[in-house]
């Protein structure tokens, strides 16, 4: 099969050809139709992401369809169209028995701890406990995205920070997580600011129903003194501090940008965590049992990712593309899928 390769860090990876994966017995190869470019993916390839050895294929959030079935798997059966959350959980440790497969113990990572979906084809363990139908009416550029930037937006809002009707919502980064984010927050009846640096961006957070904010001074005017909730969608120090210092008192912060490099461990104001009773929390992704009522509403029109989509390239661009995902300005103004069938 094509696969991107990865063989140094924060090297320009290849479009090469390898040998096609070997079925798990507890899993299935899916011949992918779509893989998103996400930000993750770039934390991947320059190396701040321990569990990755080299050569690697990336690739965590995709769709496609099931091409053969491991001996252990009954669920699942050749040209089913699935997705899968880039958390494959195992289902038997303490937190998956209480339903938090999205902070498994033994975790494994599709694009991290095993090869990716840069590729033609991707092997899946663990298919029973974590595989996801895609409904007929979920095209697969937009399923992509569900099995990450979607859906770790879909639960930081709804599931994590319990966005209420009424409430004001700030988004920090509106990359592929914030504007899905902004989209969530919007259908819920919040009144959502969005903020970023990116006029693409902002244009289209503002066409998806929030207030676009090009410069966090002017948050505590337009909050009223301060947000019910606010959300790290691009991960790093700055985005961090002016996420905590926009809320009101007991106001909920929640980090979904992962951070890396130098902003791994940030600083942060404890001081007014404790005098103002904030709430800082975490949220990772979204357990493939928590889908069903994600993607009820996306087919019945209530959330449209497909909104989110600007660009579809080839494999043989996605090497290149992942490496600018550095560059001031890069992945803006909505999400890029990569589709093997383009090249």
């Amino acid at each position: 099969m094509r696969a991107v390769l990865v063989s140094e860090f924060a090297r320009p990876p290849e479009l090469v050809q390898v040998a096609d994966p070997a079925c798990p017995g507890d899993g299935v190869v899916v011949a992918v139709e779509a893989t998103g470019l996400c930000r993750s993916d770039w934390h991947g390839w320059m190396g701040h992401d321990d569990g990755i050895a080299l050569p690697h294929v990336p690739g965590h959030e995709l769709a496609g369809a099931v091409v053969a079935v491991g001996p252990d798997v009954t669920s699942w059966a050749v040209g089913d169209r699935v997705t899968t959350p880039f958390v494959l959980a195992c289902g038997r440790c303490r937190a998956c028995e209480r339903g938090d497969g999205q902070v498994c113990e033994q975790q494994l990572q599709p694009g991290f701890t095993q090869w990716g979906s840069f590729a033609e084809l991707v092997a899946l363990p663990r298919a029973e406990v974590n595989l996801v139908r895609v409904p007929d009416a979920v095209g697969a550029d937009v399923a992509a995205g569900l099995g990450c930037r979607f859906a770790t937006a879909y639960r930081a809002v709804t599931h994590v920070a319990r966005v209420r009707a009424g409430e004001t919502v700030v988004v920090h980064g509106c990359g592929g997580v914030g504007l899905s984010a902004v989209m969530v927050a919007v259908a819920l009846g919040a009144r959502v600011l969005a903020v970023d640096v990116s006029p693409a961006s902002l244009e289209l957070a503002a066409r998806l129903g929030a207030v676009a904010v090009p410069d966090v001074a002017a948050l505590p005017d337009l909050t009223d003194g301060g947000a019910d909730v606010s959300l790290d969608a691009f991960g790093s120090r700055t985005t961090l501090a002016a996420s905590v210092a926009c809320l009101r008192p007991r106001g909920r912060h929640v980090q979904v940008g992962l951070l890396g490099g130098e902003d791994v461990r940030p600083a942060v104001d404890m001081g007014r965590v404790v005098g103002q009773e904030l709430q800082l929390l975490g949220s990772h992704g979204m357990a493939a049992a928590d889908y069903p009522e994600m993607l009820a509403l996306v087919a019945d029109g209530t959330l449209s990712p497909k909104r989110l989509l600007r660009d579809r390239i080839g494999l043989a661009e996605a090497g290149s593309r992942l490496a600018a995902l550095g560059e001031p300005g890069a992945g803006t103004g909505g999400v890029t899928v990569i589709r093997p069938d383009l090249g």
